[in-house]
Formats: structure tokens, sequence, C-alpha cells
């Protein structure tokens, strides 16, 4: 189990980091015990993983499940919604070149977690030589021991802050609510210029509070190596998802139907999912019951971070 310690220091570092407009790096301790703590919860997570859970809070759009069926028939047929897909699909499928332009490329998805939205894009591209980067070595030590394909897929454990990788050795960085936690966005961006090779692009994917959006702003302005060619809001398709996932009948619903517990420990499991993956994002409202917990102290009350918008931001290496 997850020490409280722990926990305490992941969520208040995650309000930290996003509360903050200067964008000031954290002092060097301070990054120190947050990383620690954000390895340790990720850690957790993947041990208490199964196949065909969520990735991310994912994206909704009719034409992207069509364009993805006309690869991968039938992909959302086995074992998950598509949602936490639909998202990766739009990492490559928006670069300037387009998702075809990655064949034969060096791929690299900084914060790959489990692997599995990388193991996705590898289907879709499967010329292209992929490799994930997490801070969390037991995410890693799963991903390469169920997904790992040779040069074809391959993981690796590392910082985000400090890539281990040679200075233009990438075509395509792809970076999914991941940032968020990073206590010096500066230097991600700057580890993520240094190994793009010229005309490279990052795909960069998250969830922003208004203070972090703006520190954001404030730090590519400063690093000239990296050009912004579009950010669009997708908040709309991203709550389409969490919405679908919460609404009855869907896959998520479904999942846990199938598991033996009791009424009770059901709703809280599913509270706890939605919590987690965009539910107050969505306008997520618990049932009586889990008020009723909350109120007595047995559930932890829904304070989340005053999350303003979902973007995705391309750039291209200079």
């Amino acid at each position: 189990m997850i020490q409280p310690d722990v926990v305490t220091a992941f969520t208040s570092g995650v309000a930290d980091i996003n509360l903050d407009e200067s964008g000031t790096p954290q002092a060097e301790t301070k990054a120190a015990t947050f990383k620690s703590a954000s390895s340790s919860i990720y850690d957790f997570a993947a041990g208490m993983s199964a196949k065909g859970q969520l990735w991310n809070w994912g994206v909704y759009d009719s034409e992207f499940v069509a364009e993805i069926e006309a690869r991968l028939p039938g992909f959302t047929e086995y074992g998950t919604d598509g949602f936490s897909e639909q998202l990766y699909y739009l990492a490559l499928r928006d670069l300037p070149k387009g998702l075809e332009s990655c064949d034969g490329q060096a791929v690299l998805e900084v914060g790959c977690g489990m692997g599995e939205g990388l193991n996705f894009l590898s289907r879709l591209v499967p010329t292209a030589r992929m490799t994930g980067l997490d801070l969390a070595p037991k995410a890693i030590a799963s991903a390469t021991a169920t997904l790992s394909r040779g040069d074809t897929l391959r993981f690796v454990q590392g910082d985000a802050e400090e890539l281990p990788f040679e200075d233009s050795s990438v075509d395509v960085l792809v970076n999914i609510e991941s940032s968020h936690t990073y206590p010096n966005l500066g230097r991600f961006l700057q580890e993520a210029a240094r190994v793009l090779r010229p005309g490279g692009a990052l795909s960069h994917i998250d969830v922003f509070t208004r203070q972090r959006l703006q520190a954001m702003r404030r730090i590519t302005a400063e690093i000239p190596e990296l050009q912004w060619v579009s950010d669009h809001d997708i908040s709309d398709r991203v709550r389409a998802a969490v919405r679908r996932r919460m609404a009855p009948g869907s896959h998520l619903r479904s999942t846990l139907n199938k598991q033996r517990m009791n009424r009770l420990a059901r709703t809280l499991a599913l509270h706890s999912q939605i919590t987690v993956f965009g539910g107050t994002f969505a306008d997520y409202q618990p049932p009586a019951s889990v008020k009723m917990l909350s109120r007595l102290g047995i559930v932890p009350p829904m304070d989340s971070l005053p999350m303003e918008s979902y973007r995705h931001q391309i750039a291209v290496r200079a």
C-alpha cells in the first residue's frame, strides 16, 4: 500500500506545480521529493492495473472512430472503450505532415506509463521505431515484459527533464497527459528540443489550469528552438469521452459489473475511476451514497484542481 505521506507529497506537489503562474522550477530538494512520490504512485498503479483499463481521460470524435476502424477493424470490440486510443491517434493524426509521416521514423513517448498507448500507435504505424520512457520503474518493467518487440517497440526508465537520448535522435516526440506533473516544464521542453532532429515535431497533449497555461506560454516564448504551429482546445471532445464513460451501459460500468464485489464496493470503484479520469472536468456528480460517505469522512472529498482546458499543442524543431 501507498503510505499517506507519499500521497500527500504527490497531491500537494501537483497542486503547487499547476497553481504557479510563474512556471518557476521547483527547488531541487522539493522536486526530488515530488518525483519520488510520483514514481511510487504510478508504480503502485501499475501493480494494480489490468489490460484494458483506462490510460487517460480520452477523447471522443466519430471521425476518429471511423478513421481508426479503417486501419484497425474492430479496435473497440475487445477490452476497451476506444477513447484512450483516440487521444493517441490524435497525437499523430494532426502532425504537420500527418500520421503517414511517421513511417520509418523514430518516435519517442515521454510519460508512457505501462506502454499501452504507444503499443497502440505501433499498430497504426508498424514501420516506425517507437520508444517509451517513464519515471516509474515498475511501469516500465511491465511494459517491457508484456509489450516490447525489439527495435519496433522498446521501453526505457528515465526522467522527462533529463532524457537519456542523444541530440537530434528523435523524429516525433509525443507527450500525453503527463507534463502537468513536471516540476520543471521548461527543462522538459528544452530536452525535447535537444533530442528532436531539425524539422522534427513535438505533439503535446495535456490538461491545464489557467495558471499552468500562462506559465507554459511564458516558457515556450523563451525556447526559440521550438516553433509552435498549433494550439487547439479539445476540451469538448474530452468531456464527450468522459461522459460516455459515465453513462449507463458504458464499457467502464460493464467491466466493473463483471467483477465480484458488493454493490457499495462497485459504486466506490466506479466513483474512483470517474474521479481520476476527468469526472470533475465533465461535471460529474457523485451518487448520494458516496456523498454521505464523504460527509462521514470515509471517502475523501472531491477536491480537484480548477482545470480549465484540455489542449493539443504542436511544435516543430527549428
